[in-house]
C-alpha cells in the first residue's frame, strides 16, 4: 500500500484579498504562518518518507513546516502548480463577472469548460494534476509521502477520484488552507481516499474558510 498526505498551502496574500492566485506568487499571510506552526506539530510523529511540493513559494513554505521535523529534501515538481489564470491572474474576484462575463459564467456554474485567455483550460489541469499524482505514487510504491499543492488543483484530483468525471466538478467542494487529504493507492494505483479537508490541527480562529462565506451552500457559484 502506498499512502500520499495530499496538503493545500497555508494561507497567502490571495486568499485574504480576495484575488485570483493562480500562479501569482504572494506572500504568505501571518495566519498563514500560525497555521504552518499547527500544521508542522500534526505531521511531527507521521512516517512521511519523501516530500513533493508546487514550486510556488507558499506551498514551498508550507512543505517546510510539513518537513520540520523530518529533514528530507523537498522535491518541487511544477505538475503540482494551480491552474494559470491568463488574464485572471491577480484580478479580485469580485471584478471578475464584469471583467469576463462568460468565463466567470463557465467558472461558477461549467468550471469544467474554463478556459481563461493565456492560460490552462480545466480539462488540461483534470489531467495533469492526475498525472502528477499517479507519477509520485509509483515513485514511492509502498512508501508514504507528503504532497503540497493548491486548492484548484486538489479540486480537480478529488473530483476525479471520487466521481469519475470532471463534468461533476460542481459536487465538489473546496479545502481549507493546510486541509489534509489521505489517499492510499493499491499494487494497481487505484486510489481510496481516506480523509478529506482534514482540519483537525487547526485550533479555534486558525480556519481561513472559516471566516469566508463564498463557498458555502447559497454562495458556491457566486463571486466575492
Amino acid at each position: 500500500m502506498t499512502r500520499l498526505y495530499i496538503v493545500r498551502h497555508c494561507e497567502a496574500e490571495g486568499n485574504i484579498l480576495r484575488y485570483f492566485q493562480g500562479h501569482t506568487d504572494g506572500q504568505v499571510s501571518e495566519k498563514g504562518k500560525e497555521q504552518c506552526d499547527l500544521l508542522a506539530e500534526r505531521f511531527r510523529d507521521i512516517p512521511i518518507e519523501a516530500v513533493y511540493s508546487s514550486p510556488l513559494s507558499r506551498a514551498v513554505f508550507t512543505a517546510e513546516a510539513v518537513n520540520r521535523y523530518h529533514g528530507l529534501p523537498i522535491e518541487r515538481r511544477d505538475n503540482l502548480i494551480e491552474i494559470n489564470g491568463g488574464h485572471w491572474e491577480k484580478r479580485k474576484w469580485a471584478d471578475l463577472p464584469k471583467l469576463y462575463p462568460e468565463e466567470a459564467d463557465a467558472w461558477a456554474n461549467r468550471p469544467w469548460d474554463f478556459a481563461p485567455k493565456d492560460g490552462e483550460p480545466m480539462r488540461a489541469v483534470y489531467e495533469r494534476i492526475w498525472q502528477a499524482v499517479l507519477e509520485i505514487a509509483r515513485e514511492q510504491e509502498g512508501h508514504t509521502a507528503a504532497v503540497v499543492a493548491h486548492g484548484g488543483v486538489i479540486r480537480n484530483l478529488l473530483t476525479r477520484v471520487k466521481f469519475g468525471r470532471i463534468e461533476e466538478m460542481n459536487r465538489q467542494g473546496w479545502c481549507d488552507n493546510t486541509a489534509v487529504t489521505i489517499l492510499d493507492f493499491d499494487e494497481a494505483f487505484r486510489p481510496t481516499l481516506v480523509a478529506e479537508n482534514d482540519t483537525a490541527h487547526l485550533t479555534h480562529g486558525m480556519s481561513t474558510l472559516a471566516g469566508q462565506s463564498w463557498w458555502k451552500g447559497e454562495n458556491f457559484s457566486k463571486f466575492e
